[in-house]
């Protein structure tokens, strides 16, 4: 037999009426939040999952705003590029007229006047700028203006007009994440996009008894290339063009020099690694500390220029009268500048289909684990109110019950 209090029936009765105060509490709080999941303890499981579906919807999210941007990115590039297009096919068809022969040296100089107006425009879709104000053609330095302007007097000219264009930018890339571990660029280098020709640089420096004297490294547009104590300029060779970087090196039979050459139209992008002299002491680079591409030695020979260049020596040979520099080597040059901006352009559209595909998958994506999300820790509201109502009832139940149970005091006698 157990002994039985006086206040054993009521501290029961505490007990139990606390505890289903704490329950419907509890179902309030989550009907309120419409999760069942308050605390990791009520589901630690269902806890775990949820917050790996988190995560990943939240990746999600920002890989469809990444792409988003980037798209915006690449059709603002697109119509610079696309009026770069209609600019040279608007100078090809002045150097074809140009080239007939049929037109004097005033009709000539007319032309020569329209195609500097156009290259100052060309310059301005060179230079152009983002939504957001930053340069879309200087690679990583996207507060710079890429392209730099040098006026000058040239014979037949009334007045100053651009004599050369310098490109300074830098060939870096600014990537965004569209997927987990996938990459793609945000920019484009300027020295790639308005180039016209491969970029050929000569050494005069005879290198057949060079050996490098120290393990050092050296870049090919950025692209590193390590060289070890002894490697002779047939080594040098071999290993930049097993390097990946689109440069192709080969010995002139001549001179014995070395000759860097790249193998897509762009500007040439070297330099020495820390403590390495090598492209110095073959004679490509100069020995100051000067960045790329202004650090070639005064004694290399480079050809391969840019739009501009190209645009620059059509408008000079008009000036000059020079009918067959009109058809042969400026209109060659209008011709592989053209080729080049469209070949870019295709590959800005191919990129563009790309991200089109990844935000198709992200959109899809983003429901579907947010529904996996919602199994685990969304709460059913039907069960959740018929539960509710079911602890109303007993509550009310046990109170009606103690009323009558809970024996009476000496309290209760006094008056």
């Amino acid at each position: 037999m157990f002994r039985i209090s006086t206040n054993l029936p009521n501290d029961n009765m505490q007990f139990h009426t606390r505890r289903r105060e704490h329950m419907m509490n509890q179902a309030q709080n989550q009907m309120a939040s419409q999760s069942r999941i308050l605390n990791l303890r009520d589901a630690p499981l269902s806890a775990a999952h949820s917050t790996r579906y988190q995560s990943y919807l939240a990746r999600l999210n920002r890989f469809s705003d990444n792409i988003r941007f980037a798209q915006n990115n690449y059709r603002v590039a697109e119509g610079y590029m696309k009026q770069g297009v209609d600019m040279l096919q608007r100078v090809r068809e002045l150097a074809v007229q140009g080239a007939t022969g049929t037109y004097s040296r005033d009709d000539l100089r007319h032309m020569a006047n329209e195609i500097d107006e156009l290259l100052r425009e060309f310059v301005e879709v060179a230079n152009g700028r983002n939504a957001d104000g930053t340069m879309l053609f200087s690679g990583k330095k996207s507060d710079t203006i890429p392209f730099r302007v040098i006026e000058g007097n040239v014979p037949g000219a009334a007045g100053s007009v651009i004599t050369r264009v310098d490109y300074v930018g830098d060939i870096g890339e600014r990537q965004t994440e569209i997927a987990e571990n996938s990459y793609i660029e945000l920019n484009f280098a300027g020295n790639r996009v308005f180039w016209a020709e491969n970029q050929q640089i000569f050494s005069t420096v005879d290198s057949e008894g060079y050996a490098v004297q120290e393990n050092g490294r050296i870049f090919i547009n950025n692209t590193p290339v390590d060289l070890t104590v002894g490697d002779n300029v047939f080594s040098i060779i071999s290993k930049i063009n097993d390097s990946g970087a689109t440069v192709r090196a080969r010995l002139d039979p001549v001179q014995n020099s070395l000759i860097l050459e790249s193998t897509t139209p762009s500007q040439l992008w070297l330099q020495d690694g820390p403590g390495s002299t090598v492209l110095q002491d073959l004679g490509i680079l100069s020995s100051g500390e000067a960045p790329p591409p202004g650090n070639i030695a005064a004694t290399a020979n480079v050809f391969g220029g840019s739009v501009f260049d190209a645009m620059i020596a059509l408008r000079d040979s008009m000036l000059s009268g020079d009918q067959l520099d009109i058809g042969g080597g400026a209109l060659r040059g209008i011709d592989a500048a053209l080729d080049n901006v469209l070949s870019n352009l295709g590959r800005l559209g191919a990129k563009d289909a790309r991200l089109e595909h990844a935000f198709l998958r992200t959109e899809f994506e983003i429901p579907r684990i947010g529904a996996l999300n919602s199994n685990e820790v969304d709460i059913d509201m039907t069960e959740a109110i018929t539960n509710l109502r079911m602890l109303e009832f007993t509550h009310r139940a046990a109170l009606a019950t103690a009323a009558r149970v809970i024996q009476p005091t000496l309290l209760d006698f006094l008056r």
